[in-house]
């Protein structure tokens, strides 16, 4: 180091040395202003620009083209750690890559999601991996350690997991609060977080939108009390977009921005990514905070610290000693073979009564008509790069089987509208238009990106044009130009045949068709109203546009329905294969929840047109999430999630038995709409959900997946240690296919004293196993697998006794199972006379939700909506004499006390209290002796945070 390089600059000092330094640099402005997701340069002392945040869920989103792998859904369905982690190298890779020409493009990415896929019809089930948090946890290890790269001291990309915490519900999803009982906390929603950042793999995390027990995750106690205790490096947390002011405008948490901002910051937010690319806002409410006393210097120091930390692992500061830093492949055949690889191994095969695969079928000249929405579609999602290559199960089919052995319909209906002119709704010819596919050129926030106004908006005249009208659900449609273009709304309100795909934050493509009822001659009279502004179809005399006023009836003209092509099309081929699913941009997405499980009536209508007309018809689901659709009547189903660049070309390789099918089922598919339970109800374990406590018949079971080839296990050994259980199993290939197997093992606790889950995974493995061939899977799972979180001692706790070990392909599909004995710490009963009880420590609850104690801390119960509700806490011992009961309340209302309920044996009344806040102590007569449950009656809006006993 020369006399003029500081001591940040010098490379053999401690990364910690080297923050210390550069933060006794930088002036109070300069440190407020890096908290920002576009910090500025500090030119003086020659550090760059940094932002927070690149999204890179499957692939580089958002900048331009780039590898598209499969959904996070899909990756989670590969159930192949291995696997995953070269997806993740790769993506990292071409990050490096793309930052080398584009410095928009950051290093801190934003991904992978880890919220738990607890409810089947959360618009963003795409983005998890599985609903089980030993397999999200370890499919997330495994990408996290890919976008981080192997080197001790610098990384590749600094990724942050999303969504901090128990995030399952786009509905409200800015000031909706999940309930989450204690167990549900550290059993669940905090595991698959928790076993990430233990692995050391991940550089932060993103706090969710949502509130949890009634406080905002942006001022989670959480982020202090669970996450910063799980690892001794520096984690950066970075504010979801537009949340730091979400808690002043939308939740009314704080009063000011300046107090919000200060509890973000204290709680444990480092960056805040609000009002896009501009910081002087969240800058000036920094400010204010530290004038007003809010923020000491201290706690801009501790964020400032945390970021600094990512940006010298990054190798920022040491640009030669940065083993990525020349990072160039992109695009790379390795990367081509590896999405087409991902794609292939995330295909589940849900049923095969023989029919697949196609290459067991007779004759030399087969035909295969491959029908459905999907059938030549490549479909993105939200958090997808721009595509380089495309293949979709038509043009797959097309390279495997030869085009003249393949026929095509897609199943659209074709219509003509008619005006109440007696004109038609016409696309105007635009020869000299150019191909322009959204987001291309890559863009910090596509939210931005505007429509077209380059091309002509739609006129009437007397023949019209016919549009290819497709109905996605619950009366929402989209209506596609014959050039391929759909009907999209600019800014300027016209309506074009302008895009290429639906798409955009907020999708300018969808319709819905309004029944209207007229007098003249217009028998089928519809209105068209456009979902993005909520505005009606008009004709103008300066074209056709969406307006606030006289909208235009319109005559639907049906010249062509989906269902009769399909039909004509599947009676006359060999094999059928129908596609359906769904578009990542309609029904059911970021902002948008899912309203049912049903598969679309218009793909269910080209799905029983295909089967009545051959009954030799496999249905492909390709989705972002589970149907429930009756499979009775069919000889294949086959489920992927929108499978990337390479989707094709997979599903062909699949379907003719060049790969053998193994994906697995990384959520229960449901069989109906009855057997969910509210989108916001959080409790799993009380409302019976997932694969863990569901006690219902799925249509298809966690883990499920079949081969062209079959497996049988054996040789089962287990043994329990001092530290751990050891257990060993043998899986053989009695098939005549080479084919991967995926090996589940799980446990159940045999006698627990608490509800436990029915069956729960402890590990997996995927094996490629040769014809005849034999495996031995060889697992050594710690004592701590089978611990529960004791809310009696606030504790994790292995309970002594028996533990049954379930080996077999799904959680079903149990094929071998051995018993264990255990030991562990004895149940108790709680000892309510020393320590009484927190309200949220109940072991049952009917009507109740978990409400904040107060701003900062602690938990209370209350009534949801403020009425009733019902609390048992099981095995109190109340001792040889209880004779008082002392109970900390807010609000106004009564509580009543049972024992193993009998009948009320003391009722408190709660007078008003100033504020939800504002608790007092109620005390009364209360006598008991020796061990009971003890049951508390909640009755009106109270909040009750603890009771106490006395004897």
């Amino acid at each position: 180091m020369t006399a003029q390089t500081p001591p940040f600059r010098d490379s053999q000092l401690p990364f910690a040395k080297r923050i210390d330094d550069l933060l006794s640099r930088l002036t109070l402005e300069e440190r407020v202003a890096m908290l920002h997701q576009f910090g500025p340069a500090v030119e003086r002392l020659g550090v760059a620009a940094f932002r927070t945040g690149q999204e890179a869920l499957h692939g580089v989103a958002w900048m331009g083209p780039a590898t598209v792998f499969p959904q996070a859904v899909g990756l989670g369905a590969t159930w192949n750690d291995e696997l995953v982690r070269r997806v993740g190298e790769a993506v990292s890779t071409e990050t490096r890559a793309m930052r080398s020409r584009d410095d928009r493009v950051g290093l801190n990415v934003w991904a992978p999601t880890v919220n738990l896929l607890r409810h089947p019809l959360w618009g963003r089930n795409e983005e998890g991996y599985s609903e089980d948090p030993k397999l999200t946890s370890a499919i997330a290890t495994a990408y996290t350690r890919g976008l981080r790269g192997d080197h001790p001291a610098y990384w590749r990309t600094a990724p942050v997991l999303k969504h901090w915490l128990a995030h399952n519900n786009e509905t409200d999803r800015a000031t909706a609060s999940s309930s989450v009982r204690p167990r549900v906390l550290h059993e669940y929603d905090l595991r698959a977080f928790r076993e990430t950042v233990e692995a050391g793999t991940v550089a932060g995390v993103m706090p969710a939108y949502n509130l949890v027990n009634g406080r905002p995750n942006h001022v989670s106690p959480y982020l202090r009390e669970q996450l910063r205790t799980w690892t001794d490096q520096d984690l950066l947390v970075c504010s979801d977009a537009g949340a730091p002011s979400n808690l002043v405008d939308h939740e009314h948490y704080f009063d000011t921005h300046e107090e919000a901002t200060a509890a973000s910051l204290i709680a444990g937010v480092d960056s805040f990514t609000d009002h896009g690319t501009d910081s002087t806002q969240i800058v000036e409410r920094l400010q204010g905070a530290l004038n007003q006393g809010l923020l000491t210097e201290s706690d801009i120091d501790a964020a400032v610290r945390r970021q600094l930390a990512i940006r010298f692992r990054l190798g920022e500061f040491d640009p030669r000693l940065d083993p990525y830093a020349d990072t160039k492949d992109f695009d790379t055949p390795a990367h081509r073979s590896l999405a087409r690889e991902a794609a292939e191994q995330a295909i589940v095969l849900l049923k095969n009564d023989g029919l697949l695969p196609l290459t067991d079928l007779p004759g030399q000249d087969i035909r295969i008509a491959v029908v459905g929405l999907l059938a030549d579609e490549c479909k993105l999602d939200w958090y997808s790069g721009t595509l380089i290559h495309r293949s979709t199960p038509l043009e797959g089919l097309y390279e495997r089987f030869g085009a003249d052995h393949v026929d095509f319909a897609e199943g659209v209906d074709r219509v003509r509208l008619k005006t109440s002119a007696g004109t038609y709704l016409s696309v105007p010819r635009a020869d000299d238009a150019t191909d322009e596919v959204r987001g291309a050129e890559g863009a910090l926030d596509p939210a931005l990106l505007a429509g077209r106004t380059d091309l002509p908006p739609l006129t009437t005249d007397t023949t019209g044009t016919e549009f290819a009208l497709i109905d996605w659900g619950g009366g929402v449609l989209t209506l596609r130009a014959p050039d391929g273009r759909y009907l999209s709304v600019a800014d300027d309100g016209f309506v074009r045949a302008s895009a290429d795909q639906p798409g955009g934050w907020v999708v300018q493509e969808t319709f819905r068709l309004e029944p209207h009822a007229s007098h003249g001659s217009h028998e089928n009279g519809h209105l068209l109203k456009h979902v993005g502004t909520g505005r009606y179809v008009s004709v103008a005399a300066d074209g056709v546009k969406v307006a606030a006023e006289n909208p235009e009836i319109l005559e639907l003209e049906i010249t062509e329905r989906g269902e009769d092509t399909v039909a004509r099309t599947a009676a006359s081929a060999d094999v059928v294969i129908v596609v359906a699913g769904n578009d990542p941009h309609i029904n059911g997405r970021e902002t948008e929840d899912r309203t049912t499980l049903a598969l679309p009536a218009h793909q269910q209508r080209l799905l029983e047109a295909a089967r009545a007309a051959n009954p030799r018809t496999a249905l492909v689901i390709t989705s972002s999430y589970p149907y429930a659709t009756d499979p009775t009547d069919l000889p294949a189903v086959l489920w992927t999630a929108h499978g990337g660049q390479a989707a094709g070309t997979a599903l062909a390789r699949v379907l003719a038995g060049d790969v053998s099918p193994a994906g697995r089922l990384p959520q229960t598919w449901y069989a109906s709409d009855a057997d969910l339970p509210d989108l916001l109800d959080y409790d799993v374990i009380g409302s019976r959900q997932t694969y863990l406590y569901f006690e219902g018949t799925p249509l298809f079971p966690f883990g499920h997946g079949l081969s062209y080839a079959s497996f049988e296990y054996g040789d089962l050994v287990t043994h329990a240690g001092e530290n751990s259980v050891h257990v060993t199993f043998t899986v053989t290939n009695t098939g005549s296919t080479p084919a991967d197997e995926v090996a589940q093992l799980y446990s159940r606790a045999v006698a627990p004293s608490v509800s436990r889950p029915r069956r729960e995974l402890l590990a997996h493995r995927r094996v490629h196993v040769l014809p005849g061939a034999s495996t031995e899977l060889t697992f050594e799972l710690p004592l701590s697998a089978f611990e529960f979180w004791d809310v009696v001692h606030g504790i994790r706790r292995l309970e002594p006794g028996p533990y049954e070990l379930l080996v077999g392909a799904s959680s079903e599909d149990v094929r071998l199972r051995g018993t264990i004995e255990l030991d562990g710490t004895p149940t108790t009963p709680r000892p309510v006379l020393e320590h009484g009880l927190n309200a949220a420590d109940f072991d049952e609850q009917r009507g109740a939700e978990i409400v904040d104690r107060t701003k900062l801390s602690g938990d209370a119960v209350a009534p949801a909506h403020g009425k009733t509700a019902e609390l048992v806490y099981r095995g109190c011992d109340f001792g040889p004499a209880t004779r008082s009961v002392t109970v900390e309340v807010s609000g106004e209302g009564s509580l009543e006390l049972a024992l193993d309920g009998g009948p009320v044996i003391a009722r408190l009344d709660v007078p008003a209290t100033p504020g939800p806040y504002d608790f007092t102590t109620v005390v009364t007569e209360f006598g008991a002796t020796e061990v009971h449950d003890l049951h508390i009656g909640l009755r009106g809006p109270v909040r009750l945070a603890h009771v106490g006993f006395s004897g």
